[in-house]
This record gives structure tokens, sequence and C-alpha cells, in this order.
């Protein structure tokens, strides 16, 4: 068996350890965290909170930004998992023979790597930074915790739901992080922040 294989196989038997462990509380949880409309609060107040702590015009140059990272870490899922093709668990033969609990259609055949891990980490990453460029007076310790913790069950939600296996979250967390790091910056490199 080479590397990729037992990686794959692994992944597959770690995913399952953690599918397995659910129960009718920790499924709605886990459904609405999965739920794409749920965020859409999350992202408005931590807008409103932009708008209120760093003004207008910096606000939008965070959301901006945001929106950025969204779009390239959407497109860039599609690019990878249309050329690496691998199944989501709901549509692997061996996974659903193994118990995969399912709480969600079945969705598109591929799934590396989670797009809904990168949009959440990138979006956190990226609003994270525009706070501290934004207002460097103040402490974001808590907001980062919030950021953070979110974005984990949001990407930990994918795995119960039966739509991404383990490693699928994983590499979506990094690119996410990758994407909203950089994207994030811009406005440091440009000196925006000096500018407005």
């Amino acid at each position: 068996m080479n590397f990729v294989m037992w990686l794959h196989h692994l992944d597959q038997h770690l995913t399952l350890a953690l599918n397995s462990l659910h129960c009718p509380f920790t499924d709605a949880v886990w459904i609405l965290f999965s739920d794409k409309k749920v965020w859409y609060i999350m992202y408005a107040v931590l807008a409103v909170l932009l708008f209120v702590r760093a003004g207008w015009k910096k606000a939008l140059v965070v959301l901006l930004s945001v929106a950025l990272t969204v779009l390239a870490c959407d497109q860039f899922s599609n690019l990878i998992k249309d050329s690496v093709a691998r199944l989501r668990p709901v549509w692997d033969n061996w996974m659903v023979a193994g118990g995969l609990h399912r709480l969600e259609g079945r969705g598109n055949f591929y799934g590396f790597f989670s797009a809904h891990a990168a949009n959440s980490f990138g979006v956190a990453a990226c609003v994270l930074l525009g706070f501290r460029g934004a207002d460097k007076s103040r402490n974001y310790r808590g907001m980062t915790w919030l950021l953070f913790g979110w974005a984990a069950l949001v990407g930990i939600s994918r795995i119960f739901v039966g739509k991404h296996f383990l490693g699928d979250v994983l590499v979506g967390t990094a690119v996410g992080l990758l994407f909203g790091w950089i994207i994030g910056k811009i406005p440091y490199i440009c000196k925006l922040w000096e500018k407005l």
C-alpha cells in the first residue's frame, strides 16, 4: 500500500470515529453550524462592529478584503475539487457501509477540500487582521476566540453532517488561514490604515 492510500484509509477511519460521536442534541448543533444562513447573522454582527469601532472607510476596506478572501477560497476549492476528484464520505461506499451518520443531502460528488472550513477560517483571519489594523488601541483576545471558535465549529460540523473527511476540513482550514492572512495583510502592505 502506498503512502497516499494509507493516508486515505487513516482519514476514513478517523472520520468515521468522529462522525459516530453523535446524539440528537449535537446533531441539531452541527446542522445549525453547517447552514450558511446562520453565518449571515454572524457576519452582519461583525460588519456592524467594524463600522462602529473602525469607522466606515476602514470597515469598507475590511469588508472588501473579506469578500476577496471568500471568493479566493471558493474558487480555489472548486478548482481543487474538480482536479483531485476525491469522493465525499456520503458517496464513498466504504464509509456508508461503515455506518456513516448523515445529516444533510449528499451534494456534489467531490469534497476535497472543505470550502466551508476554508471560508470560515479565511473570514476569521481576515476580520481579525482588519480589526487590529483599523483600531490598534483595543485588545482583541475575546474576538480571536470567538472568530476561530466559530470557524472550528463550522469545520467540525462538516464531518458530523457526513459531507467531508477530517482531512478535507484540515486542508480547508489551512487554505482559509493562508488566503485570509495574505488578503488581510494587503491593507497593511499598501499602508491603507495610515491613509484612512
